[in-house]
């Protein structure tokens, strides 16, 4: 296994472990409602046994439980043992006992070929380095007739407090900022379809959503930077850089009028012969 991979894995789990108290937060809805859009857009039926990678909190694996019913069964698997621990507690509370959950890692899973009638991944692909190899990995594992969903950032991501928040990083901590993000190899309806053909998979189809999240007050922003990817620069802060790059985000918002950021995403589903 590569460097690149273990410290990519190794950066997500740290990430997300942390964002975990925030994630569920209402300024973080939108990761429920793509969640359960991508199962939406699938031929999830009473049954079918499915694959939930990356699975955060439950957005897509919780949803795609409801349709399988007791019949199927839900194998929901994340790095983060915290985003896992409320994804449990969600399911506990709405009585549904057909998901197994696990921590562990999407790029050595190991079950056999054709396992799955759904395989589903939510903001999760880009996080590999060899995107390709990872597609052509949960491919393997989707039955004959089967799809594989994989849902992504599309353009314009969390703008436009974002491009705001990348210039008060970069006065503060110039060692932190970075123009590219992970989700940018794949933000277009293109660059997302090829990856789908070099991942080996074969009726695709590709659709864009334009989307937002209300800000209902200015500090949300702040909230949604807590409890997304941008948690780890977070992290590396000390308390001074933290105070001083909240408020000046904050600010920001405020004196801008910024009511909503964008989340637009976009969606592949390959379906096999």
């Amino acid at each position: 296994m590569s460097d690149k991979l273990e410290e990519s894995k190794r950066k997500a789990k740290e990430t997300y472990d942390s964002a975990a108290d925030f994630f569920d937060h209402e300024a973080l809805g939108f990761w429920a409602r793509y969640g359960a859009s991508t199962v939406e857009r699938l031929s999830v039926k009473p049954g079918m046994r499915v694959l939930d990678v990356g699975s955060g909190t439950g957005a897509s694996a919780i949803p795609a439980a409801m349709k399988v019913s007791s019949e199927g069964r839900v194998v929901a698997v994340d790095l983060s043992g915290n985003l896992l621990e409320l994804a449990e507690k969600k399911a506990k509370d709405q009585n549904l006992e057909n998901i197994d959950f696990i921590q562990g890692d999407m790029t050595n899973l190991d079950y056999p070929d054709e396992s799955f009638d759904a395989v589903i991944c939510v903001f999760a692909i880009f996080f590999v380095p060899e995107m390709e190899k990872q597609v052509s990995e949960l491919w393997r594992m989707v039955k004959p007739g089967g799809v594989l969903a994989i849902t992504t950032w599309g353009p314009d991501f969390f703008e436009p407090a974002y491009g705001p928040w990348k210039s008060i990083l970069r006065n503060v901590r110039p060692d932190l900022h970075s123009e590219f993000n992970p989700w940018d190899r794949i933000s277009e309806p293109g660059t997302l379809e090829a990856l789908m053909v070099d991942g080996g998979t074969s009726n695709i189809r590709i659709a864009d959503e334009l989307g937002g999240q209300i800000l209902s007050k200015p500090e949300d922003w702040w909230t949604i930077a807590l409890g997304s990817g941008l948690r780890w620069t977070i992290d590396q802060l000390n308390e001074e850089e933290s105070v001083r790059i909240k408020n000046e985000n904050v600010n920001w918002v405020k004196e801008n009028n910024v009511i909503s950021v964008g989340t637009n995403v976009l969606y592949a589903v390959a379906t096999k012969d």
